[in-house]
């Protein structure tokens, strides 16, 4: 064993390394140790700046979201300096007759309205926040450019400056909870080992080298740019368009593997119209997720929805009565409501994730038979998965029936023949989402808290 290597160590995937070698005299030496914390500045840069395991311990997307976010963050440093130049100016700094109570009052309403739209704003959409990360993080960067737009030209309104602030400082706000909610989001699907505390701690360390690189640059630019407004314009124009193509960048490299409505809404669609018996890629799905406008659907969804909602002047009681003994065996009922264009979804007290796929499956058959429909596609549903699934016929004579009950508005017949077609291939779809990756321990469908009893779980003879 003279001189043999006993144990070799690495430092994750980097290039440190050491080799204990046996001497032959009960003593082991160390080879190629380190004396040096860092080996390089692109070390010590990966150590201070980045989590620790990188890149194994977060996810794929992780270095190009981070760059995109970077240069985002750089814009919106230099154009929010020109935004507190204006207001600085605006509430009076350097002007002889403005008084101090004049701008401590504009300052407070300023803080004052925007702290409640932020409580109002996280009671109306905070729930939706998780299920569309990616669109609410670009909608309020969007909405942070907005608002520094409006504080650059209040100083023009001196009648309206006091609103125009307070109108910016709710923006603000809006921006500050949607954005933060987003990147805790964010956060929590690029940490890979457990350690969002750490990939949150080394963002931050980021954000702030950014920051005070900006910060630099707005010293050398505020002297120059004071007083020529139309410089100032040219500027928040040049940093805005990178802002925004910086951040557009950022959210469409997320690749997400959580199924929310949009992305589920992409891979039914899919599933429906191509001869591949595959499912659609990861990357694929999120690359066609849309991240400025909500998806449209025909009919929207309601995930944990009430009984009651589903009646409507097409759908009696007795055909509510007749949906729970057609739902008897499930987990949830689905119900479409052709006045409001609803689907609701009620959801039984023992449901699951899978359940929810499953029911949120069916409401994405009617929504895409709807859109092939409207779309004079309406013989491309014949395709489903090609010939993998069995009793592909019958599949095509559901969908043929689908399509008429659409056609009558017979929301009882909409509802009964999507819950046989759903049977029929929601298992095959189901096991195609685990081989090609997505999660389906959690999604992200936007389930409110209702929950009901039926049939074993509760024996009822009618609707009340």
């Amino acid at each position: 064993m003279n001189g043999a290597v006993v144990i070799t160590e690495r430092y994750g995937s980097s290039n440190r390394k050491r080799d204990y070698v046996s001497t032959g005299s009960d003593t082991l030496r160390v080879l190629e140790q380190e004396n040096e914390r860092f080996q390089s500045i692109g070390q010590m840069f990966e150590t201070v700046f980045l989590p620790q395991g990188y890149p194994e311990s977060v996810s794929s997307d992780y270095l190009r979201y981070q760059i995109y976010d970077t240069i985002q963050a750089f814009a919106s440093s230099i154009t929010g300096t020109l935004a507190t130049q204006a207001l600085l100016k605006g509430v009076g700094v350097g002007d002889d007759s403005a008084t101090a109570l004049a701008a401590t009052i504009t300052w407070i309403m300023k803080d004052g309205t925007g702290m409640i739209g932020r409580i109002l704003f996280a009671w109306l959409q905070g729930s939706s926040l998780d299920c569309d990360a990616k669109r609410w993080r670009l909608f309020a960067d969007m909405l942070n450019d907005f608002a520094i737009c409006l504080e650059i030209s209040a100083p023009f309104f001196p009648l309206w400056f006091t609103l125009i602030v307070c109108v910016s400082g709710v923006c603000k706000s809006i921006v500050g909870v949607a954005g933060g909610s987003t990147r805790a989001a964010l956060t929590l699907h690029q940490a890979r080992r457990n350690n969002m505390a750490d990939v949150s701690a080394k963002d931050g360390s980021q954000e702030t080298l950014v920051n005070l690189a900006a910060l630099i640059c707005s010293l050398m630019l505020v002297p120059i740019v004071a007083e020529q407004h139309g410089l100032v314009w040219t500027l928040f124009a040049i940093f805005t368009c990178i802002h925004l193509w910086a951040n557009y960048s950022a959210v469409t490299s997320v690749v997400m593997e959580t199924i929310n409505q949009a992305r589920l809404h992409i891979l039914v669609k899919d599933f429906f119209v191509t001869n591949s018996p595959e499912m659609m890629s990861i990357a694929e799905a999120n690359y066609r997720e849309p991240v400025i406008l909500k998806t449209k659907w025909v009919y929207d969804i309601c995930m944990g929805s009430q009984l009651h909602l589903i009646s409507n002047s097409s759908f009696s009681l007795g055909s509510l009565a007749s949906l729970k003994d057609l739902y008897d065996d499930e987990k949830y009922i689905l119900g479409v409501n052709n006045e409001t264009k609803k689907i609701h979804i009620i959801l039984r007290h023992d449901s699951n994730v899978a359940d929810q796929l499953k029911a949120a499956f069916q409401a994405e058959i009617i929504n895409v038979l709807c859109d092939l429909r409207n779309s004079g596609q309406a013989g491309q549903q014949t395709r489903i998965s090609g010939n993998v699934i069995a009793d592909n016929a019958i599949n095509e004579v559901l969908c043929t029936s689908i399509y008429a009950a659409l056609g009558h508005n017979d929301a009882f017949d909409v509802s009964q023949l999507t819950l046989q077609l759903t049977r029929n291939i929601f298992p095959y779809f189901y096991s195609q989402l685990s081989s090609t990756g997505w999660t389906t321990s959690h999604a992200l469908l936007g389930a409110d808290e209702w929950r009901s009893a039926w049939g074993k779980d509760l024996n009822l003879n009618g609707v009340n």
